[in-house]
């Protein structure tokens, strides 16, 4: 059975159980959810959830289909022509090299957003691929501390 990386996007009535009934639906189904991002959506009582797993397009369409049916949820969609965005931000020691690391943090469309005592702090935002790439270089600069975002989607 073919496992494909999907992006869900589901908007729900901002109220405390909402999260916890869909979380309820993946982890019933035995789905491991990869990235979660909620937010509430503007000037609007809803949220929109941010959904991005792996599995097997009969298996997530069956999630999709419970998905409409619980009570707090407005709207689901899968997300094929998307834009996708996550961030991270990195601790980096100020006894590495400032100049390097922030030419590596702008090809990434990044900045050095703090620094502080002994510490920088980078950012990040890309598409979660490229986020990935630049965590992996980032290594050879020894970062403290490393956090990541979930990804953000919307249709073209």
């Amino acid at each position: 059975m073919e496992q494909a990386r999907r992006v869900i996007s589901v908007i729900v009535l901002n109220e405390a159980s909402a999260l916890s009934r869909i979380v309820g639906l993946f982890s019933g189904r035995g789905y491991n959810i990869e990235s979660l991002t909620v937010a509430p959506i503007p000037e609007s009582k809803y949220s929109r959830i941010t959904i991005v797993t792996a599995g097997s397009i009969k298996v997530v369409e069956q999630i999709i289909k419970q998905l409409h049916k619980l009570i707090p949820v407005l709207r689901v969609y899968e997300h094929e022509d998307l834009v996708e965005k996550e961030m991270a931000m990195v601790k980096i020691p100020l006894s590495e090299s400032l100049g390097d690391i922030e030419a590596l943090a702008h090809a990434y469309n990044g900045k050095i957003v703090n620094v502080s005592g002994d510490t920088m702090i980078v950012m990040v935002a890309d598409e979660p691929m490229r986020v990935g790439h630049f965590l992996e270089a980032i290594k050879r600069f020894h970062p403290k501390e490393i956090v990541r975002s979930g990804s953000v989607a919307m249709e073209r």
